[in-house]
């Protein structure tokens, strides 16, 4: 008798779940949406998002998108550039009957431009006429698959011309004004130095 009891209360217990677990058949209660015959009094836009565009970010689209920037700047005839890693050098040409003066004023303002620019933070700009064509060679001879060790031995040279200390690498001191630092950038070339 027992036993037929266990079972007995077993299958009350199932029966129980099985009918208690079972939903409602009612639609789900959606708070956002109108209720039936309500009329909605106004519309409201969603902006549609796309998905972002894909960035080439290989060397040489950096490259063009540095020369592209460098262009865009007013008495840049041309320019080239070349990146390996996180550095690019670019080379402008400008017009040569313009003064050093305002060719430095130009390589200026197309450094602020890359600089502005995620991918041209660390770009070196150069206007030597050398040094571009070396640039637009070494473009040339990556293009023709020339092994990139020479490319960066020849470009450690570039940069060295151009900068021989990058700025970021350059630690600023500044001493406190004392008497002595005071005469001594005060004396002239030719004097004799007190002591």
């Amino acid at each position: 008798m027992k036993p037929l009891l266990k079972w007995f209360g077993v299958i009350n217990i199932f029966l129980l779940a099985l009918c208690g677990c079972q939903p409602e058949n009612k639609p789900p209660a959606n708070e956002s949406a109108p209720r039936a015959g309500q009329q909605i009094s106004y519309t409201q836009r969603v902006r549609q998002t796309a998905p972002n565009q894909p960035v080439d970010r290989s060397p040489q689209a950096v490259a063009q998108r540095m020369v592209n920037l460098a262009v865009s700047v007013p008495q840049v005839r041309n320019a080239t550039a070349i990146s390996l890693g996180r550095y690019t050098i670019v080379g402008i040409d400008v017009d040569p009957a313009l003064d050093r003066g305002r060719v430095g004023t130009i390589k200026y303002t197309v450094a602020q431009a890359l600089q502005e620019d995620p991918q041209g933070s660390r770009a070196l700009v150069t206007a030597d006429v050398d040094l571009v064509q070396r640039i637009r060679e070494l473009n040339d001879d990556l293009r023709n698959g020339r092994p990139v060790g020479g490319i960066m031995d020849e470009l450690a040279e570039i940069a060295a011309r151009i900068s021989p200390q990058p700025s970021k690498e350059v630690k600023q001191r500044e001493e406190a004004p004392n008497k002595i630092n005071q005469e001594r950038m005060n004396q002239s070339p030719n004097a004799p130095a007190r002591q």
